[in-house]
């Protein structure tokens, strides 16, 4: 398969959008829950991958000066991998379903293409940890999103 860069990603996903778009906007119609899912669910391996490198990322700066002392370089890395990728499969599922249970679909699409995180894709967040830890949404409506999500990478 071959490595796709992240802008061939978003020009075929504006390609595979717009007839979608101008048919949404020429009948007058308001999205449906799920319309998006089959579209999303093309994204998934890129998801996937996305949340691989960050669980590897902060997996490496919560080790910080001691990863050195632990184990080298390459077999931190590999030690942390399959965990990583074990964790990356339910919380893309998890991302994919709630987008497409929240009827947000779109808003996440424009949201990825831009590579933000904005309000459609915070609610969705909000959502799968609710969801992936028990705790109720109201919880975690208290929470930014978008201030986890720089708490995490530092």
């Amino acid at each position: 398969m071959p490595r796709w860069s992240q802008q061939n990603l978003r020009w075929i996903t504006t390609l595979l959008i717009s007839p979608l778009l101008l048919e949404l906007s020429s009948a007058h119609q308001t999205a449906k829950a799920g319309l998006f899912q089959p579209l999303i669910q093309l994204l998934q391996p890129q998801i996937e991958r996305q949340l691989v490198n960050e669980c590897r990322q902060l997996a490496e700066q919560a080790l910080g000066g001691v990863a050195a002392e632990i184990a080298p370089t390459g077999r931190l890395s590999s030690a942390v991998e399959e965990p990583c990728r074990k964790l990356a499969r339910p919380v893309s599922e998890c991302l994919i379903r709630e987008t497409s249970r929240s009827g947000r679909e779109l808003g996440v699409l424009t949201e990825l293409l831009r590579g933000r995180v904005g309000d459609d894709a915070s609610v969705v967040i909000q959502r799968c940890l609710a969801s992936l830890t028990g705790l109720p949404p109201s919880r975690l409506n208290q929470i930014p999103v978008q201030e986890l999500i720089e708490r995490l990478r530092r």
